[in-house]
């Protein structure tokens, strides 16, 4: 069959159809236009209307377009389709000749006219110019579609490429964060710090094994950042307090991106205040709606006035990628809102979830069970 594709054979009905249908226009009733297609010598002119109205398709869409209008030759593209619309519509005139021959009459009797150039101007000329134009219109709505399926392609490349780039630039960042809290820790505690790389290497796991998936069970993320939170504690002085309130009994299957909760956890623990005699503090609060569609995230931290200023302009690559990153895989589906004054920095995020028919959960690792757990 690849050589009917290859030569167009299978247009062929598409024209037999068409023409059949101006058939049916003309007499205006469709049975009789089968009749008469069928068991006259009718059947003669109206291959004639098929065949070359459709050669000269043909011609113009792969040889005049390409030889002459995509090379931006104008003037000549006109002409040479002005001579194939002429000469094909002067081919379907023996057509009339040649039915008026089988009906053993003449073309006067048949059709009611016996010059040529009349019979050429009434119908042959104008039906292959609405021939070439119907071609033309679906050739050019074709390409059009094919322009925009490739561009809807290179846009989703291009989205997955940027959203790769932004959680890998973050990721290394939460590393070597986490690196430098197990270093504080061993010239401090050795006992915590042996713990600290134990939850550190469960964070390394689900990092490798698990967030590589566009999104990831929201009780999983919801772990992993009790884990990040307890490491971040350990390294903190004794004039530093943490809350962490999560309110979702029931998560179900809903899903979110990796590590969307996790910076702005991050971001609060690098931008805390470090006041030697006042209260040092980071307030998080998770909750789920009973659907486990709505997400609602708060985070806020206490700050210091001379500290506010890389804050508020969102410095570091953290806050700029997860907001790049919401608006790519939630648009229009969250609300964020950051607020800032001289002794608080707050985040309020409000998220629709995913929650899908099927969550890819493979096991890629000898691991797998252990991930996230404290």
């Amino acid at each position: 069959m690849r050589w009917v594709y290859k030569y167009k054979l299978y247009h062929i009905p598409f024209w037999l159809f068409y023409n059949y249908l101006l058939w049916v226009l003309a007499i205006g009733n469709p049975a009789k236009a089968a009749s008469t297609l069928l068991f006259t010598p009718m059947i003669v002119k109206y291959l004639f209307y098929v065949t070359f109205p459709a050669l000269a398709v043909y011609f113009n869409l792969y040889f005049l377009i390409p030889r002459w209008l995509e090379k931006g030759k104008f003037t000549l593209y006109i002409v040479f389709l002005l001579l194939t619309i002429m000469v094909a519509s002067l081919l379907i005139v023996p057509g009339y000749y040649i039915s008026a021959h089988l009906y053993g009459s003449t073309v006067k009797k048949v059709y009611g006219e016996d010059c040529w150039y009349k019979i050429f101007i009434a119908n042959p000329l104008p039906a292959t110019i609405a021939t070439m134009t119907l071609g033309m219109s679906i050739k050019l709505t074709k390409n059009w579609l094919q322009t925009q399926r490739r561009q809807q392609a290179m846009e989703n490349e291009k989205l997955e490429t940027e959203l790769n780039f932004l959680k890998y630039q973050f990721n290394p960042h939460f590393l070597f964060n986490t690196i430098n809290s197990i270093f504080f820790l061993i010239h401090k505690n050795p006992d915590k710090a042996s713990s600290s790389l134990a939850k550190f290497s469960e964070l390394l796991r689900y990092q490798l094994y698990e967030c590589n998936d566009q999104q990831i069970l929201l009780s999983k993320e919801i772990t992993c950042l009790k884990n990040s939170i307890e490491l971040e504690k350990l390294r903190q002085n004794d004039n530093f307090d943490v809350e962490l309130k999560v309110n979702t009994p029931h998560t179900g299957d809903a899903s979110i991106a990796p590590f969307i909760l996790m910076t702005f956890v991050e971001n609060a623990f690098k931008h805390v205040s470090k006041h030697p005699d006042q209260p040092n503090w980071i307030r998080i609060v998770v909750n789920l709606d009973p659907e486990g569609r709505q997400l609602y995230f708060y985070v806020a931290n206490s700050t210091a006035p001379h500290g506010q200023t890389d804050v508020v302009k969102y410095g570091g690559i953290g806050l700029k990628n997860v907001q790049r990153r919401l608006d790519l895989i939630y648009p229009g589906q969250h609300e964020l809102h950051i607020q800032s004054n001289d002794s608080k920095f707050e985040i309020r995020l409000q998220l629709q979830l995913n929650i899908p028919d099927s969550l890819s959960l493979t096991d890629t690792s000898p691991h797998h069970d252990q991930l996230c757990h404290n």
